[in-house]
């Protein structure tokens, strides 16, 4: 009588466990070619590739918590949400590739997961409170937000537009051309490549890296409380330079050296014009060096 009882207790838990173990995904669905995917996805991973197929094609691995996947299309959107109804844990952690339409615009939203996306052309809007982006961008926008995490940004020198905002985490952008909005509470920015016509950083605590040509009539804005600044221009060069330093040395390839504001105060100053001015760069730091250089 107890072997009965123990066995059929024993089955019970067995088909538990199994209710209850992580689920394999792997499901199409007919998606525009240059429509929208937005994904939704609370703990884990997403990475979504662009293909040439107009559909969406989902793979990965649920986690046991996980209630459902949301996978459906209601005109030219496509929505792919991982439902947890409020559960938490490392139960609900959740992996997923999704390759969507490579002219597709892509939303993705989560806590606790890190985002990757390649070889979309569409614009980009990514956010995720903890976890790291890293994305590759072409003509079109690019939105990206994390609070504790890195992001790292590759172009291909198209002209966009890309705005990037981290509290505590590294941001790396390379061959980015066109706009760029970059910042950072506690982290280094570093931007290498690409051509601009605006740039605008600013960072609390940490270092920025800027090397890339700046075009006529462009512009750069950068304020930093805490960190170094080194800046470095390609090609042919014309520009205005407005700079403020409260509390830092100042090295300029230019040439023109800074001035002290005051005979009592450590802060320092310099104004000049390289080529026929036609674009501006501001600078305004409080504590750190600033190294301006051009090839």
């Amino acid at each position: 009588m107890n072997l009965v009882k123990l066995t059929a207790l024993g089955c019970m838990v067995h088909a538990s466990s199994l209710s209850t173990a992580a689920e394999d995904v792997d499901r199409r669905l007919d998606a525009a070619a240059a429509g929208t995917v937005s994904i939704e996805n609370t703990a884990g991973s997403i990475m979504v590739e662009g293909w040439s197929r107009s559909e969406v094609h989902v793979t990965g691995e649920l986690g046991s918590d996980v209630e459902e996947l949301v996978f459906e299309r209601d005109g030219n959107v496509t929505k792919v949400h991982v439902d947890t109804r409020r559960r938490s844990g490392r139960a609900i952690s959740t992996d997923l590739v999704i390759r969507v339409p490579q002219n597709s615009s892509v939303n993705v939203g989560g806590v606790s997961i890190d985002i990757v996306i390649s070889g979309v052309r569409g614009a980009q809007r990514l956010s995720t409170v903890s976890g790291d982006v890293r994305s590759e961008v072409f003509e079109a926008d690019t939105d990206i937000e994390t609070v504790s995490g890195d992001i790292n940004l590759q172009g291909n020198e198209s002209v966009s537009r890309a705005q990037l905002n981290s509290v505590s985490g590294d941001v790396e952008v390379r061959d980015v051309a066109g706009e760029i909005e970059v910042s950072s509470v506690s982290g280094d920015l570093a931007v290498a490549g690409g051509r601009w016509s605006r740039v605008k950083a600013n960072t609390t605590s940490g270092d920025m890296e800027f090397a890339g040509e700046l075009l006529s009539n462009g512009r750069v804005d950068v304020e930093t409380i805490n960190g170094d600044l080194d800046l470095f221009f390609n090609g042919n060069l014309s520009a205005e330079f407005d700079i403020e330093t409260f509390n830092g040395n100042v090295k300029n390839c230019f040439g023109p050296k800074a001035e002290r504001t005051s005979r009592y105060a450590p802060g320092r100053e310099l104004r000049f014009t390289e080529g026929d001015g036609s674009s501006r760069v501001t600078i305004r730091t409080l504590n750190g060096d600033l190294s301006l250089c051009k090839d």
